[in-house]
């Protein structure tokens, strides 16, 4: 669905239940922001959309109609309830929806994170091993798109830094 389609539903939606721009907006975004989506000339991201849907108290998929036009926003949506639930192994399998790079970009790179903290809490060797290579993953993709985070790449060279430790120490054991 294109950012017009969208825009004409969210502005019928607040319409329909007689609400203003100010009174849907609350501090979630800017009565501006609004107003650009609801003319089309903004794509609202993800995290507004499900926002907006739930104050208006209306689901996208139902003005839907053509089958292909949300594929990428859905693929993201399903990815990001994957996350939600601690299935990260998923995430970091899986090739980005369409349209949805930079966001699926951040959410790997936060899988990758929470994979790699996730087998730093065992003593297998070839668990560190994978952890590092996650938490190199992580650090490279926390670093891409409009949702780079240093946080995420600092974390990642924790992750890094605790498994090179513990594999020298294994290393350095068999000798």
């Amino acid at each position: 669905m294109d950012a017009k389609n969208i825009g004409r539903i969210i502005k019928e939606a607040r319409l329909a239940k007689k609400m203003t721009q100010n009174e849907v907006v609350g501090d979630f975004i800017t009565r501006n922001m609004l107003s650009q989506i609801e003319s089309g000339s903004a794509m609202p991201s993800v995290k507004t959309l499900e926002y907006l849907c739930k104050v208006l108290d209306i689901q996208l998929e139902a003005y839907d109609t053509t089958p292909a036009a949300d594929a990428g926003m859905m693929g993201y949506i399903e990815l990001r309830n994957l996350y939600a639930a601690g299935v990260y192994e998923e995430i970091v399998k899986a090739e980005p929806p369409h349209g949805y790079i930079d966001e699926f970009t951040a959410l790997k790179a936060r899988a990758c994170l929470h994979l790699a903290e996730q087998l730093t809490e065992n003593d297998d060797i070839s668990a560190f091993q994978r952890a590092v290579e996650l938490a190199k993953q992580a650090q490279e993709l926390s670093s891409q798109g409009i949702f780079a985070d240093i946080n995420a790449h600092d974390k990642a060279e924790q992750l890094i830094k605790k498994a090179a430790a513990k594999l020298s120490a294994y290393y350095s054991s068999l000798i």
